[in-house]
């Protein structure tokens, strides 16, 4: 069996929480393939962990926050971590920081973009929120990410979902958010965030889950 982690965080401004989302990718044993003579390797995505951080957290605990998650005991055995961060706006000093941390995984600074194509440079992907945010409407609506019933913030989070609304600007540029102003869009970040690294390393998901709400 095969266990990667991936951890999307979304960093507040003063009006926006901070957002934190784990994501287990797991590879196991499946049914027995008689015509190739071995067990179908089969995938899993789990939502494993979801939470928002009170309004106006100082960054300094955000990042030992964020520290104590990647070093705990639930996400210790696993083959491989990954942390996928928001970049943008004040991002890179809380980057900075995090960089200094023991956070035994791989660190994936993100700058969240307006346009249409994604880049890598300075150490930074630039990736378009549109892609963040309808990536991870594909995976829920084809039932490939499982989200635990009852877990705290599941609801917010489809709740997120639900409000999100594209919006074309003047020069013809797509612009995603809440649809109603004073509406958060966190949760969804960090989940998303976390599930575009997914794609980007793990192989694909082959076997559809339930999504339990």
């Amino acid at each position: 069996m095969r266990k990667i982690y991936f951890v999307g965080l979304d960093l507040g401004q003063k009006q926006d929480p901070t957002a934190l989302a784990v994501v287990e990718w797991l590879e196991y044993a499946g049914a027995w393939d008689g015509v190739a003579y071995e067990f179908r390797k089969e995938t899993s995505l789990s939502l494993r962990h979801l939470e928002r951080m009170p309004l106006g957290t100082p960054y300094p605990e955000v990042v030992y926050r964020v520290g104590s998650t990647m070093r705990s005991r639930q996400l210790a055995g696993a083959e491989r971590r990954h942390l996928v961060v928001d970049g943008t706006g004040v991002g890179p000093a809380v980057v900075d920081l995090l960089r200094q941390e023991d956070l035994q995984s791989r660190l994936w600074p993100v700058t969240i973009t307006g346009g249409d194509t994604e880049r890598y440079a300075d150490e930074y992907y630039r990736v378009p929120k549109r892609d963040l945010i309808v990536g991870l409407q594909v995976l829920m609506q084809q039932g490939g990410l499982q989200i635990a019933e009852g877990m705290k913030e599941g609801g917010t989070l489809m709740k997120e979902m639900a409000e999100m609304r594209v919006n074309v600007t003047g020069s013809g540029h797509e612009q995603f958010g809440a649809w109603r102003s004073g509406e958060h869009d966190d949760l969804v970040l960090a989940v998303a965030l976390a599930c575009w690294a997914v794609r980007k390393v793990a192989p694909k998901v082959r076997r559809p889950q339930v999504q339990l709400v």
